[in-house]
């Protein structure tokens, strides 16, 4: 075991000493203690993001008041913000909007997507979603009367090759937030509209983590989170991506004064703005919407194909090195082997996933653990290293090693 052990670790010291990417780490604030595998869940703190608030409150807030509101861009904040994710998508200029949460975005997305196809009474969706995802999918179903089907990924063309005619929309995610396999955007995409089926993606464990084309697949809507690999800080807000060829006729089922053609003329009934804009809902969170714009700048000048190649090459090393150190002692892989179906994290199932999550995070190694059985280790490439993995691993051998023997304790309540 020492050997493989100093070859594992000498082979991360070669593979970060080859890394272009390497200097971005720079761009976090990161503590010097601390292995932080779970940026998956919630990224750590950019360099930029201190600054900016501290202007936003002081200076923006503090001295120019309301007249930030056009001094400062406030009103502009989620159009401009909602561009800069779009970049990172594969969304052209005036098709992504920021501001409200990733529920709020998802609620407005289905529901925009069933009142497109009004003749069609199914709404699909994945039983393995998020919970949020399917928990959205059944309110609005009720509220439109549609029928919800939950069909796995890989059933869904069978199922939509003999019920495509009835399905209004589907709504999937690229990256499964449990398992970290990564699905066939592409192909489900066409899938649906082969049908006449509308599809909207949840990139919530794939924006800012792997290359998105969105508007070169043809996707309908998509939502998203802004802070886990967009760092954009918690509860940070969510964003909403609508196909332009769809801008004349979406209809947004919460009318607020942001998205009225004319919002400070205050009329008596609703008249949606043009285009995206149209989806802004109330006034926007500033101080959280500021601090994701600045959290953002962390992408500056880095092209998402080489932040997939060493996330890719970051999670095939420690799953060599699960298989090597990690599988004698129970752990077995949940993620899949082959590069094309891998998302950003690596999850390995223990029964006494739970009890090794707390003790790694005593060792200084944050990752976190998904009931009832999988811990995930998810990775970053703009700070994540190899070697961050190799201890990783090492510690979770020792902890492993040093565990109680016993039934797994029980799976409810915080890992940390």
């Amino acid at each position: 075991m020492t050997t493989a052990l100093t070859t594992r670790e000498e082979q991360a010291a070669r593979l970060d000493a080859a890394d272009p990417l390497a200097p971005l780490r720079e761009r976090f604030l990161l503590p010097g203690d601390v292995v932080y595998l779970d940026g998956n869940s919630l990224g750590p703190l950019p360099a930029a993001v201190p600054a900016a608030l501290a202007d936003v409150v002081s200076r923006q807030w503090g001295t120019d008041l309301i007249r930030s509101w056009n001094d400062n861009g406030w009103w502009e904040a989620p159009l401009r913000i909602g561009d800069a994710i779009g970049s990172l998508i594969g969304a052209a200029p005036g098709q992504t909007v920021a501001g409200d949460s990733t529920s709020v975005q998802l609620f407005t997305a289905l529901s925009a997507a069933a009142a497109l196809r009004p003749d069609r009474t199914l709404l699909v969706t994945d039983p393995g979603h998020f919970p949020t995802d399917r928990y959205l999918a059944q309110a609005v179903a009720e509220r439109r009367a549609l029928e919800v089907r939950r069909v796995p990924p890989a059933d869904l063309a069978p199922f939509l090759a003999a019920e495509g005619a009835r399905v209004a929309a589907v709504s999937y995610a690229p990256v499964d937030f449990r398992t970290g396999e990564l699905y066939d955007m592409r192909a489900l995409t066409d899938a649906a509209h082969r049908v006449g089926a509308l599809v909207l993606w949840d990139l919530c464990h794939a924006a800012g983590a792997l290359p998105l084309h969105l508007d070169t697949l043809g996707v309908d809507f998509a939502v998203g989170c802004g802070y886990k690999f967009l760092n954009g800080g918690p509860g940070a807000p969510g964003y909403l991506y609508v196909a332009r060829r769809h801008h004349e006729a979406f209809e947004t089922p919460l009318t607020g004064w942001n998205g009225h053609a004319d919002p400070f003329g205050l009329s008596r009934e609703y008249a949606p703005a043009p285009g995206i804009a149209r989806a802004r809902i109330g006034t926007p969170p500033i101080l959280s919407l500021l601090a994701l714009e600045a959290a953002l700048t962390v992408f500056d000048g880095v092209d998402m194909a080489d932040v997939r190649a060493k996330s890719l090459s970051l999670t095939a090393f420690f799953l060599d090195c699960a298989g090597e150190l990690l599988a004698p002692l129970g752990f077995a892989p949940v993620t899949p082997s082959d590069p094309a179906r891998r998302g950003s994290h690596v999850a390995l199932r223990h029964p006494h996933a739970r009890r090794l999550a707390r003790g790694l995070a005593d060792r200084g190694v944050i990752i976190d653990m998904r009931a009832p059985d999988i811990l995930r280790f998810g990775v970053n490439a703009l700070y994540t290293t190899h070697q961050d993995l190799f201890s990783a691993a090492r510690r979770l051998l020792d902890v492993t090693r040093e565990a109680p023997q016993g039934p797994p304790p029980p799976s409810s309540g915080p890992v940390t």
